[in-house]
């Protein structure tokens, strides 16, 4: 992996940074996102911890692999978040190409509101995540937060491979009290997705929540 890779998903991390920053969805330090640049094995980049995610520059990146540790060789001073383990687990589960983590308040009140899951039906808005706009029942998984990487992965695996409860080809997972994970094929797709999934969420938690 050389150097230029790794400054050019910088760039494109702290450009998608900036603007989830303006939505008021990474306020502060919070929230982190990634994209894949290699599957075998399996290396993401990923925005660095403990910075201001309106302030990014393209070398504010972390190398990790596949358990979202921080590879060997950066003596740069940066840190992973812990959390990028679990952007690992999701790429290395649902193929993704970049994953998306967001402190969106729909999210964290949806999560609130039905800790079993968000069910969604009869919105255009379903398209976007590649759904019917009528007639099909779509569920956003809902997972208990926890500081253990490992065992939050195991939670969004066992919601993401066992349907019915849930449909794979949902493209986000709501961690409880924590925000929403949204993914794509590229870090376009991911910030479309989670676009998306925030409006529905939103929509659902006005007309619906008591």
């Amino acid at each position: 992996m050389s150097g230029s890779e790794l400054q050019e998903a910088g760039a494109l991390l702290a450009a998608e940074a900036a603007r989830f920053a303006a939505m008021g969805w990474m306020r502060g330090t919070s929230g982190n996102l990634s994209v894949t640049l290699d599957r075998d094995p399996l290396r993401l980049a990923v925005t660095a911890s403990g910075l201001d995610k309106g302030e990014l520059t393209a070398d504010d990146v972390v190398l990790v692999d596949g358990d979202g540790a921080l590879l060997p060789g950066d003596d740069r001073g940066l840190e992973p978040s812990a959390e990028a383990g679990l952007h690992a687990r999701i790429a290395e589960v649902t193929g993704a190409g970049a994953v998306v983590h967001l402190h969106a308040m729909a999210a964290v009140e949806a999560g609130f509101h039905w800790p079993g899951g968000v069910v969604l039906q009869d919105l255009e808005m379903l398209k976007g995540i590649g759904h019917e706009a009528h007639g099909e029942r779509v569920v956003i998984p809902v997972v208990q937060n926890s500081q253990d990487m490992r065992a939050l992965g195991d939670d969004f695996e066992r919601v993401y491979e066992h349907p019915p409860l849930y449909r794979a080809d949902v493209p986000a997972v709501i961690v409880a009290s924590h925000g929403l994970y949204a993914w794509g094929a590229d870090l376009r797709q991911a910030r479309w997705h989670a676009e998306i999934v925030e409006w529905l969420l939103r929509f659902t938690v006005r007309t619906s929540a008591r």
